[in-house]
């Protein structure tokens, strides 16, 4: 921490509000985040003291959106993202940071094209398919539940992922935030024993953690207040933006 330059701190401070801002207002909005933690840190110590911080995150989204989860989309998802994260791991041992990158942003883009053709081309009933209990909600909690475990695992970089997935199930700004928190609120402590058990978090990131937190909660504060008064289609616009933005930095 001592030989981290002010320049760094003042990134890292402003990586920890955007933790705290995305959610509780804009998720997506992550990879921005996960990009500045890996410039400034080494690549594992980054993921792992990210992760603490996207854990305190998801407490106050949990809080503050803890009634407005669907939970039956969530229970649909679960055999897909432990999938995933398996995947994940075995993704991690086979190829490099720079590698991982790029099949990411690869993916994020994918994902966002597939995303708006099926909101506002596929007209409303393929729209809406991620919400229903039919064939289409099927195959689509397969396949972004998947890719939401896969990136999740690799860099922290589910967010964009199953932001697509709920966006496209046309959920409302407080469904949208509340699935998603609890989703991840869930998915982040899964993760955090293996994290320890592999060394990526360790008492110097967890130093490094809590002077972090106090930006952490002044991202969710806010972020709170801008949900409660952003209309639905200023959100959904800018989930597609940060998403769209994130997948370009990762593969830049």
């Amino acid at each position: 921490m001592s030989e981290l330059p002010a320049y760094a701190w003042l990134l890292l401070g402003v990586a920890a509000f955007l933790v705290g801002f995305s959610k509780t207002s804009l998720p997506g909005i992550n990879t921005v985040l996960i990009a500045i933690f890996a410039a400034l840190m080494p690549a594992k110590q980054s993921t792992g003291a990210l992760l603490v911080l996207l854990i305190v995150g998801d407490i106050f989204a949990v809080w503050t959106y803890r009634r407005h989860a669907r939970w039956r989309v969530l229970l649909r998802l679960a055999p897909a993202v432990v999938g995933g994260l398996l995947l994940g791991v075995l993704f991690l041992a086979l190829a490099d940071d720079s590698s991982v990158r790029r099949v990411i942003g690869v993916i994020l883009l994918v994902v966002v094209a597939f995303t708006v053709w099926r909101r506002w081309f596929a007209g409303p009933a393929a729209s809406a398919a991620t919400g229903s209990p039919g064939p289409g909600a099927r195959w689509a909690s397969i396949g972004y539940g998947s890719l939401g475990g896969l990136t999740t695992m690799v860099a922290n970089a589910g967010g964009p992922v199953m932001s697509m997935y709920f966006l496209a199930a046309r959920f409302p700004v407080k469904e949208f935030l509340g699935t998603a928190a609890w989703f991840f609120a869930m998915v982040n402590v899964a993760k955090l024993p293996f994290s320890v058990g592999l060394g990526l978090v360790t008492w110097g990131s967890l130093v490094l953690d809590l002077v972090l937190i106090p930006g952490v909660i002044a991202g969710a504060l806010l972020g709170r207040w801008v949900a409660s008064r952003v209309p639905q289609r200023v959100f959904e616009v800018g989930v597609l933006v940060v998403t769209v933005a994130g997948a370009g930095w990762l593969l830049v």
